[in-house]
């Protein structure tokens, strides 16, 4: 031993470079077979539960646990060894290495955790908005963390981050000022998420702008008009206007006014009432709470009015198109003549 002790190599025994590398070789040892017990025992464990949670956690904490034995080897070996330089720089380094090790591990566990939450929420209701936020909310939580980690690895070092945080506060709020527009429409599409006001397929009113929601974005909505036009509307009009979901009403009111010819006996005036309610009574996209009567003596006409409403499962257009085409067959059928005008008036009301 006294032989390997004579023996000096950059200010150290041999011996002290052999106990070193030893902790060196030994920590990449420990290293890989923490690795594979995670591999071969923890994750075939978390796989047999029912659980996704712990088979994310097991997955995150691999890596970083095993380079935390790696660093710890280094560590060790090196404080065998005396270095004209001065240790306290070396010292730093290592520091730095082990904060950022416990910052990636906590930025892995976090992105897990969002990861298992995104899933299990996006099971429950519709998952197409949750599934566009999750990326965005992902990138900002690792971005936070790693901030912190990096300011905290700064500050063990010695430097001086209250001017770097005061000039990133600076910046930062001119970026801020600058992309307000956009970060207005990112909380507008969360509260579209969390309110939902309106889904993917609902029909809406907003702004002015009639039309079918085909698509919830992050930043904006794309909505295709009555006219067949899509139109993009960014989501922070949905937090400062008034919003009217059409399909949420639960029936569409619809007022028919039929004019008969004032040589129409009174036999015939009832038999157009009588058709007139059987044919709407008959139609299964339409409400049992109708009502059909003769409403007026009118100028040019005797006059016929119903009033029904459409079922949430049926049409808005189609409906009383068929139901005017029935009763067009019908009243020729029955040689009922009309007398101008007559009309049908579908509105936005729903049924109380």
């Amino acid at each position: 031993m006294e032989r390997f002790d004579s023996l000096i190599y950059l200010g150290n025994p041999l011996t002290e470079w052999i106990i070193a590398l030893a902790y060196i070789v030994g920590s990449v040892f420990v290293a890989r077979l923490v690795y594979r017990i995670f591999t071969k025992i923890f994750k075939k464990f978390t796989a047999s539960t029912e659980s996704e949670l712990d088979d994310l956690i097991v997955d995150s904490i691999q890596e970083p646990i095993s380079l935390a034995f790696i660093l710890l080897g280094f560590y060790l070996g090196y404080s065998h060894l005396t270095f004209t330089l001065s240790g306290e720089v070396i010292y730093q380094i290592f520091s730095v290495a082990a904060v950022l090790d416990i910052t990636w591990l906590a930025a892995r566990l976090l992105d897990a955790a969002i990861s298992n939450l995104v899933k299990r929420i996006s099971k429950g209701s519709d998952g197409a908005m949750i599934n566009q936020i999750a990326p965005v909310l992902k990138k900002v939580v690792k971005a936070g963390v790693w901030i912190l980690g990096m300011i905290t690895a700064m500050n063990n070092v010695g430097f001086q981050v209250g001017p770097i945080l005061a000039g990133a506060g600076i910046g930062g709020l001119a970026m801020a000022m600058a992309a307000k527009d956009f970060v207005a429409n990112i909380f507008g599409g969360i509260t579209v998420f969390v309110d939902k006001p309106f889904t993917v397929g609902d029909r809406i009113k907003v702004s002015g702008i009639d039309g079918t929601v085909l698509e919830i974005g992050i930043r904006s909505t794309r909505i295709i008009t009555l006219e067949g036009r899509t139109v993009t509307i960014p989501n922070h009009q949905f937090t400062d206007s008034v919003v009217e979901n059409v399909t949420a009403e639960p029936s569409r009111k619809v007022k028919i006014a039929l004019g008969l010819t004032y040589d129409t006996p009174p036999e015939k005036v009832q038999l157009a009432v009588n058709i007139l309610r059987d044919i709407v009574g008959e139609n299964p996209d339409t409400e049992n709470d109708f009502t059909v009567w003769f409403s007026s003596f009118g100028d040019f006409s005797l006059n016929v009015s119903c009033t029904y409403y459409i079922k949430k499962t049926g049409h808005w257009a189609n409906t009383p198109g068929e139901i005017n085409m029935s009763i067009l067959e019908k009243f020729n059928a029955e040689k009922l003549d009309f007398a101008f005008p007559t009309q049908t008036i579908i509105t936005e009301s729903a049924n109380p």
